[in-house]
């Protein structure tokens, strides 16, 4: 894949999911969740909501040096995402295609994109609000946390967090912002790089990009 290819795709996800609605609500949703009130049951709430504790706490403390608060939240991250299972549904059907060895580092790859993507973007979004507007089951295993995140200026923005329940706790798998799938996003734009490119195009573009995000994050 071509350098301009490469920057085309990304500055396409970065417009999506940067300019748009998915990091500024993502972001907003940790920061405030520390004003959720959850009830016995609402096992979901509560995990959302401890998860915005953590966030606040490490954005606040003043002994962490930025790189050190941007350290703890990869790690927030990595423990409270399902990673592997996000990074499969996203490969979609070229998963069973892909060889073990690039199922391996595809997962690697697509786990520290993520992980950049956001823990980058940590401070500057403290002052949005939010509401929790309720939970549904959505199936036997996902519960759907909405919230709504309010700004300085214009109208709330609806977030619905899909929480998986496994045995090692909930994990997030998706987030869903004005009826927008991060997930799907991501599957669709995936989708066309592997297309074009196969998936070795598809694992260059990811290996490249995370070798020069901390350097390029500034331009989006």
């Amino acid at each position: 894949m071509t350098g301009g290819t490469r920057t085309r795709f990304f500055y396409h996800l970065h417009v999506i999911c940067i300019r748009g609605f998915f990091i500024p609500a993502f972001l907003a949703a940790l920061l405030s969740a520390s004003g959720v009130e959850s009830a016995a049951g609402e096992s979901a709430s509560r995990f959302i909501h401890q998860l915005g504790n953590q966030t606040i706490q490490t954005l606040h403390a003043a002994d962490l040096t930025h790189a050190q608060r941007e350290s703890r939240f990869r790690n927030m991250l990595a423990e409270r995402f399902d990673l592997a299972f996000i990074g499969r549904f996203v490969m979609g059907k070229y998963w069973r295609m892909a060889t073990p060895e690039q199922q391996d580092t595809y997962l690697a790859l697509f786990g520290e994109y993520i992980l950049q993507t956001y823990s980058a973007r940590l401070e500057g979004y403290a002052s949005q609000s939010m509401t929790v507007l309720g939970e549904r089951q959505a199936n036997d295993k996902d519960t759907v946390v909405s919230i709504a995140i309010a700004g300085s200026s214009g109208p709330a923005i609806i977030a619905n967090w899909r929480v998986r329940a496994t045995a090692d706790g909930y994990r997030i798998i998706d987030v869903a912002v004005e009826g927008i799938s991060l997930a799907i996003t991501h599957r669709s734009e995936f989708s066309a790089v592997v297309k074009r490119h196969g998936i070795d195009g598809l694992l260059t573009t990811l290996r490249d990009h995370t070798a020069t995000t901390q350097t390029t994050a500034s331009l989006y």
